[in-house]
């Protein structure tokens, strides 16, 4: 994403429900339902107290739902298991930008219960778990007085809020369950409204994606350093070439021996794919998936290591950055964010153009 902002922008984030204001700033507060009290609601806004319009990208902010991991729900110091669903999208498109002039906001409500397991219960702490480079697009072609670096520095998390929910039933899949279930037709794929073609497709896609996995796994357990690692996870550190390593394992294992369930049922032309991360091991194939090639750049082959890659159970990655350019940027500016991006882990596995 293209980040062009007029003017020196501040941004301000609410502090439990409240504001610590800056002059001239986009304002985020966040703050518990008086409405829906005990149920694990909250108010989100975002304010343009800027003098220029602003571009917001939707799936950044929870104003169309939640389609990404976009708060950090915590209860005494632990985080909270996400259980939403995790999208590989195309790159941003205009369509895709809310635009919010001077003055104006963008609000919303989120059940953080339907999207976090908050079945047991009590007070949570939740903040926005997004950077100003991820969610804001600036509008000006040229950089005055460090305003792009202004921005993308903000840190946007700074904002919490307290909320609480009652207790609930078991109502989430059980990722022990799936373990339970996977060596009963290891290997195998079943489908969910996909026609014969799809189903061809898929089988093709998901031999490729083992190659893919295959072949990285057998670069990293070499433990070759070249630029191929460096490009997409950022400089070398033992921890992370670890952490690297465990992942591609496991995606291996999952894509070679775990029985899958392919739905084609989603039509979303601006999405690849989609899966719950406790969900393992089902993927919902959308629109772009079928206009991709089987191999090389966000392919077929490629997305199912990215959704595969998405799982608690495989690597519990996340999606922080769409698209090559962006992917490499995080590896140069944020390795150990780097390393948790589903992006990062598709393209250093298609590895096109090749690299060492």
């Amino acid at each position: 994403m293209h980040k062009l902002f007029a003017g020196f922008v501040v941004l301000a984030v609410g502090i439990l429900g409240s504001s610590a204001v800056y002059s001239a700033g986009l304002e985020i507060t966040l703050s518990a339902s008086a409405e829906n009290a005990g149920d694990g609601t909250i108010e989100y806004s975002l304010i343009n107290q800027t003098g220029s319009t602003v571009h917001v990208l939707r799936w950044q902010t929870p104003i169309d739902g939640i389609t990404n991991d976009l708060f950090d729900v915590s209860q005494n110091g632990e985080s909270v298991t996400y259980v939403g669903p995790l999208y590989k999208r195309v790159a941003p498109r205009p369509e895709d930008f809310v635009e919010l002039k001077p003055g104006e906001s963008l609000d919303a409500k989120v059940d953080l219960s339907a999207w976090y397991d908050m079945r047991k219960g009590g007070q949570y702490e939740v903040r926005y778990a997004r950077e100003a480079r991820e969610v804001i697009k600036e509008v000006m072609a040229a950089d005055r007085g460090g305003a792009r670096a202004g921005v993308e520095a903000f840190d946007m998390r700074r904002g919490s809020t307290q909320v609480y929910a009652d207790s609930s039933p078991d109502v989430f899949d059980d990722e022990d369950s799936f373990r339970s279930q996977v060596g009963l037709l290891a290997g195998s794929n079943s489908y969910v409204s996909c026609s014969t073609t799809r189903k061809s497709q898929l089988v093709t896609a998901r031999n490729s994606s083992i190659t893919y996995a295959s072949n990285s796994r057998n670069y990293l357990n070499a433990g070759y350093t070249g630029s191929r690692y460096t490009w997409w996870f950022g400089s070398y550190n033992s921890s992370r070439y670890s952490t690297v390593r465990t992942h591609f394992n496991n995606i291996y294992t999952a894509l070679s021996s775990r029985a899958y369930t392919f739905n084609c049922s989603c039509s979303d032309s601006g999405t690849y794919a989609y899966v719950y991360p406790t969900q393992p091991y089902k993927v919902y194939l959308c629109g772009a998936f079928w206009l991709a090639p089987n191999t090389g750049t966000d392919s077929r082959a490629g997305t199912l290591v990215h959704e595969t890659s998405h799982f608690n159970v495989v690597a519990r990655t996340g999606d922080y950055g769409y698209g090559q350019t962006n992917a490499h940027n995080l590896a140069v500016s944020n390795p150990a964010k780097a390393i948790t991006n589903a992006d990062n882990h598709e393209y250093f596995t298609e590895n096109n153009p090749a690299r060492n």
